[in-house]
């Protein structure tokens, strides 16, 4: 399985750690929209390659 971990803010230390659990044993990508210019174009086709996307706020 294949996880998009998309996140919205920089995550702190709870959110790493579920992040840490719940990429275990599976394939991870991930995009950062805190980025001046995040390539939206680039974040539409990792959502079609994943089995599963998350965003972290």
């Amino acid at each position: 399985m294949k996880i998009l971990n998309v996140y919205r803010s920089q995550p702190d230390e709870t959110v790493q750690k579920l992040v840490e659990i719940v990429n275990r044993d599976r394939e991870v990508d991930t995009f950062d929209l805190t980025v001046d210019s995040p390539d939206y174009d680039n974040l539409v086709d990792k959502i079609f390659e994943a089995d599963q996307t998350i965003c972290w706020w």
